[in-house]
């Protein structure tokens, strides 16, 4: 039997999470190279995706979203490194959420429509540019022909509802739970998996889904058990009303685990990697004089 052909893709994109803050250019690319250098020894080739650095320059807004044109652009570079190699399985460490576009929608069409999609994460991120101006809160829309109209059009096959499902959602807004009951997207909660994956495998086994693609949003974590994300910024307190994670790390691990044994995992996407800690200490490192 033929082995699959892996990509590894490090996005460090930041750009979809800008909400005017600091942080987000600064501790996102941290975030994703730190994953890379975390990720096991592979023979996979592994591509760095150009990102526009961090610059401190006032976020624009075009068509409603903040920096429209550049998530735009490196969207399209990731979807153009992934062509050039053509692979069978795509591993994403980004970045926002907004990474998971173009190994996503490539995805689709390498299997002919037909991958199962698993949106672990805190947030369904199916909104769109009325309701808020970062383009990671609109990912998932994206993906199935909704969310922002210039992003959907990057997706060729969209995905249908019935081929996703919300895991660890909860606590949405009420245009996410408009959105949500419109689009007809299913939901297993975090307490329906908290000692079980079997609403998970059950959904891939009854819909005879043979490849699945994971988009792992780290917030989906109980952060008193993994703290590099969002909401665990000690120093720098940024409040934002948003769902927090509920499932445990070794959980999740079972859960992930349990799905490789159903099915073929072909994409995996990290995503809000958000590394306060080694950020921190890189920030105090860099101000010693005697370091340069």
């Amino acid at each position: 039997m033929t082995a699959k052909k892996t990509l590894r893709l490090v996005m460090p994109q930041w750009q979809g999470a800008d909400g005017g803050m600091a942080y987000p250019g600064k501790v996102y690319p941290l975030g994703a190279r730190l994953l890379r250098f975390l990720a096991p020894d592979s023979d996979a080739p592994t591509v760095e995706v150009p990102v526009e650095p961090y610059s401190g320059l006032p976020r624009p807004i075009e068509d409603k979203v903040a920096w429209h044109r550049v998530v735009l652009k490196q969207a399209r570079a990731a979807r153009k490194i992934i062509d050039a190699h053509s692979p069978d399985r795509v591993i994403m460490f980004g970045g926002d959420c907004l990474v998971s576009l173009a190994p996503f929608a490539y995805l689709n069409e390498r299997y002919g429509g037909a991958v199962g999609l698993l949106w672990i994460d805190s947030h369904p991120d199916i909104t769109t540019p009325d309701a808020y101006e970062a383009a990671h809160t609109y990912v998932l829309g994206s993906l199935l022909g909704h969310g922002d109209p210039a992003l959907a059009e990057e997706v060729r096959i969209p995905y249908r509802p019935e081929q996703v499902r919300l895991v660890g959602v909860h606590d949405m807004h009420d245009n996410e739970i408009e959105t949500v009951g419109r689009l007809g997207l299913g939901i297993i909660p975090p307490e329906a998996v908290a000692g079980t994956s079997a609403p998970v495998t059950e959904w891939i086994g009854d819909n005879g889904f043979k490849q699945i693609a994971i988009h792992f949003d780290l917030d989906v974590l109980d952060r008193q058990s993994f703290r590099s994300q969002f909401h665990w910024n000690s120093i720098e307190r940024v409040e934002v009303q948003a769902a927090e994670g509920r499932l445990g790390i070794q959980r999740f691990t079972e859960l992930v685990r349990d799905v490789a044994a159903a099915a073929d995992v072909v994409g995996f996407s990290f995503a809000e990697h958000l590394p306060w800690d080694a950020y921190y200490l890189q920030t105090m490192m860099a101000s010693f004089p005697f370091m340069r």
